[in-house]
Formats: C-alpha cells, sequence, structure tokens
C-alpha cells in the first residue's frame, strides 16, 4: 500500500512540476504574444517608433478630422510637459506641425523618452509622422524648457468612420539608464 502511495505522489509532483514549467513558459512568452497580437490586430495604438517617410497625399478637402494631443508623465517625474494646442481639425492628407512644451524642474541633466500612442487603436496605421521627438530620448539641462515639434498626415485611407483621433504621450525619466552608458 505504501508503494501505490509514493508513485500516485511521485506522479502528482511530476504533474504539478510540469504545470509550474507551463506557467513559468506562458508567462515568459505573454509579452511577445502581445506584441504580435496588437501588430496583426492595430489594438493598443502602438505607432512606428522611426520616421515616415513623407508622402504626397490627395487631400481630402470634404472631410475633417479631429486630432486631439494628449500628454502624461510617468510616476513623480519633476518637469512640465504639455501640447501648445489641445486639439486640431484637418483634413485627411494634409501635413501638420504641433508643437508640445516640456520644461526640466530639477538642478541636474535629466533625460527622457515620450512614447506614442493613438486611440482609436486601429487608426494607427494611417497615422504617419515625419518628424517626432519621440523617436529620441531628450535631453534636458537643469531648468531648461524645450519646444518639441510633432509633424504628421493622416492618410485619406482612413476609414470615414474615424472622426477623432487621440494621440497620447507620457514621458518616462530615463536619466539613471542612459547617463550610466
Amino acid at each position: 500500500m505504501n508503494e501505490e502511495l509514493n508513485k500516485k505522489n511521485a506522479k502528482l509532483v511530476r504533474n504539478l512540476l510540469f504545470v509550474v514549467i507551463g506557467m513559468f513558459g506562458f508567462g515568459f512568452a505573454l509579452v511577445p504574444l502581445y506584441d504580435v497580437l496588437c501588430d496583426i490586430t492595430g489594438l493598443n495604438g502602438k505607432v512606428a517608433s522611426a520616421a515616415a517617410k513623407e508622402e504626397r497625399y490627395q487631400v481630402d478637402q470634404s472631410r475633417e478630422v479631429t486630432v486631439e494631443f494628449l500628454t502624461s508623465l510617468n510616476e513623480s517625474i519633476p518637469m512640465v510637459f504639455r501640447a501648445e494646442t489641445n486639439k486640431i481639425k484637418i483634413h485627411p492628407g494634409e501635413y501638420v506641425t504641433v508643437n508640445f512644451y516640456a520644461e526640466n524642474k530639477t538642478d541636474h541633466i535629466m533625460v527622457a523618452q515620450a512614447i506614442p500612442s493613438i486611440s482609436p487603436g486601429l487608426a494607427a496605421e494611417y497615422f504617419k509622422k515625419t518628424e517626432c521627438f519621440c523617436f529620441t530620448q531628450q535631453t534636458f539641462q537643469p531648468r531648461e524648457g524645450k519646444t518639441m515639434p510633432v509633424r504628421f498626415a493622416i492618410n485619406p485611407e482612413l476609414p470615414e468612420q474615424y472622426k477623432t483621433i487621440t494621440l497620447a504621450y507620457t514621458f518616462f525619466d530615463n536619466t539613471e539608464t542612459s547617463l550610466k552608458k
């Protein structure tokens, strides 16, 4: 009877070990799987992290799209960060430049990176940025303020159902990791 119980316990331990290994593997693969899912479906509003080539579009004068700009700071970064314009109306295909302002409120150098997102997420593939401060890390001297442009167009192939697109940026403090290099 003890031998049978030992076999059952060994089988249970082996099965639990497989469950733990499977959970670890799933957790490890979750981020890449999520990225692939977002790329395929257009969810999460991920935008290109490099400049798009400025294409000549036929401007669609028959419709307007409202583009809203939101800004936020990750955690308690001692900065000021805002869009100089909260929203604009543009015709699909027309290029526009909008300025953002950021200021280091500390007495030391700061390095920050802006991470963009677009809502609704499916509109991200039609939002073409040719210039953006988000493509590179920004270095701010003590108490320095900067005006940073974003130049973009909305591809006229944007489905008609999209009347409003929100471009949001979150600034992250990368000072420690950037200055250690």
